[in-house]
């Protein structure tokens, strides 16, 4: 009897050994897979995904971002975001300006030059950079600009870039207007500029900074706000309940935190760079400049037949590069017919029966104003918002219209928002019924250019949940995403909302929104393509062309 109960003991304890053994083995495998086989996609400098291996990389410690709370899906997300935007740095030490990029020295030539190219052929550009000796540069990482152009035919279209990492780049284009198409390309930033860029991002995302108004009877305090905060002061807590999204603010000395009356900017810090620095980011000599030609700059493009061009435009899959171009000034998509609402009556006939919501930053806001502006039919209402800020409100009641403007919650760069108006757009997005006459229009970017992605990353993640329970409960409704466009830089500005750092979030937010049954309003190439100046607020014969686009989405031409 005593030797069957040590048998059965010993077999238990066998056993216990071999479950132990197994499920060290299986968290080993997962592990393994989790940090050496996750699937990323990456992206080259021109904007182009391609598939492949990415180890998990480190996250930002900001704010404790790299702590999060995600699920296993979010986490593999995020590591191949972060993965496809590292930017192929060169492994050089501290380079002097006189060695860094030098765009009057750089120069490009046209590689498959013939007598002419047919609509729908590949130009293909090499870019040589060179130094302020004017001695060829061996390391790439700068970023480059690149487009083709008519002026007499008031058309453009962007070209991708690909670097590789040796001082030549090469660009392509794809050829998609006959007559006479030239090639420009320009040097935004240096690489020796970059790497200030990357530094800045990952240790001074504060460089920018908030504040907010307390008062309470006649005592009233101002004090510094941000996403996180420095320091053991005491803090209030403004973190929101339903997004988690967080932010906060010192504790006034006398004051509670319910006391909080707005919220504004608090300006941008200065000194952030050293002399030698501050040599890579000149107006005039190293911030946006052409980089010429050695040769010819143009080609002659023969036009194909008609049956040829409509196929090469309309049979593109949802990768199309690029993704429009412009023709006699009017934007044309490749991927479906886009209609001109030349007319306000058009547009009145589009919107009829709508509820039209704009939630974002300023640039989205520029759409409502253009349609407050060109329809006359639309009376705006003064709800003593402050201008430039809102919310805002428009109706024709003639036509049963509604369009109402709402900013997106801080971090935020305006001027003064109430406290009762910052909220969050997946927040308000969870407000909306929506239906088939429910039409929403998102743009949120410009305000977290100084931030490191991993603040972007959370906010579009919350915002999209939202978009998708919106049309997981009402599948007609209309959802229009606008990207980031190209602005105008200088020395300051560069330091905080350069293109290379926007580059970043629009290509987080076309990654993050692919396959969510959106539209995109190709914001980015409607402004890079366009001939005019780079302007963070676009003029308007492109804002024209951009609401166009949106409104083809909500009514698109029946087929």
């Amino acid at each position: 009897m005593w030797i069957s109960f040590f048998k059965l003991r010993l077999l238990c304890c066998l056993l216990a050994v071999l479950m132990v053994v197994v499920l060290v083995v299986n968290v080993a495998q997962v592990e393994y897979l989790d940090h050496e086989t996750a699937s990323a996609t990456f992206i080259d400098s021109g904007g182009q995904f391609v598939s492949s291996p990415v180890i998990r990389i480190s996250r930002n410690p900001y704010c404790g971002y790299e702590r999060q709370i995600l699920s296993s899906r979010e986490r593999l997300e995020e590591d191949s975001l972060l993965a496809a935007l590292q930017w192929q740095e060169p492994d050089v030490g501290p380079v002097p300006f006189l060695k860094s990029t030098d765009p009057s020295s750089s120069y490009f030539v046209i590689l498959n030059s013939a007598a002419f190219f047919r609509v729908g052929s590949q130009l293909e550009v090499l870019v040589h950079v060179q130094d302020f000796q004017r001695k060829p540069k061996k390391y790439g990482g700068d970023y480059l600009q690149a487009r083709i152009h008519s002026p007499k035919l008031q058309a453009g279209a962007v070209g991708r870039v690909v670097d590789y990492q040796n001082g030549f780049y090469k660009v392509f284009f794809t050829l998609l207007w006959p007559g006479q198409v030239k090639v420009s390309i320009s040097l935004v930033h240096p690489s020796e500029g970059i790497r200030v860029l990357q530094y800045l991002q990952e240790k001074k995302p504060d460089r920018v900074y908030f504040k907010s108004l307390f008062r309470s009877g006649r005592i009233s305090e101002t004090t510094e706000c941000n996403v996180c905060l420095p320091g053991n002061l005491p803090l209030c807590n403004f973190t929101d309940l339903y997004t988690g999204e967080p932010w906060f603010c010192f504790k006034p000395k006398k004051l509670p935190c319910s006391s909080r009356i707005n919220h504004f900017k608090g300006g941008y810090l200065k000194g952030l760079l050293t002399a030698t620095e501050s040599a890579f980011f000149q107006s005039g000599v190293n911030i946006k400049m052409p980089i010429n030609s050695s040769g010819p700059d143009w080609v002659t493009v023969i036009p194909r037949n008609i049956k040829e061009t409509d196929s090469l435009e309309l049979s593109q899959g949802l990768g199309t590069f690029p993704s429009g171009y412009y023709y006699k000034d009017q934007w044309r998509p490749r991927r479906f017919k886009m209609r001109q609402f030349n007319d306000p009556d058009n547009i009145t006939e589009c919107l009829q029966r709508k509820v039209v919501y704009f939630f974002g930053d300023s640039t989205i806001r520029q759409w409502f104003e253009y349609l407050t502006t060109f329809v006359p039919d639309l009376v705006e209402f003064n709800l003593g918002s402050p201008k430039n800020v809102g919310p805002f409100l428009a109706v024709d009641q003639k036509h049963n219209i509604l369009l109402k403007y709402r900013c997106h919650g801080p971090p935020i760069r305006f001027t003064t928002v109430f406290s009762s108006d910052l909220r969050y757009v997946a927040n308000e997005l969870n407000g909306i019924v929506g239906g088939k006459n429910t039409v929403v229009a998102i743009a949120v970017w410009s305000h977290f250019s100084t931030f490191p992605l991993e603040v972007y990353i959370r906010r579009l993640r919350n915002i999209r949940r939202a978009v998708v329970q919106l049309l997981d409960r009402s599948p007609k409704t209309v959802v229009v995403i606008r990207t980031a466009n190209v602005q105008e830089l200088g020395p300051e500005i560069s330091l905080f909302n350069s293109d290379w750092y926007n580059f970043q979030l629009d290509t987080i937010l076309r990654k993050m929104f692919s396959g969510v049954g959106v539209y995109l309003v190709d914001a980015w190439e409607m402004t890079l393509a366009h001939y005019l100046p780079h302007k963070l607020h676009p003029d308007e014969v492109i804002v024209k062309n951009q609401v166009d686009m949106f409104l083809s989405f909500v009514c698109p031409l029946e087929t």
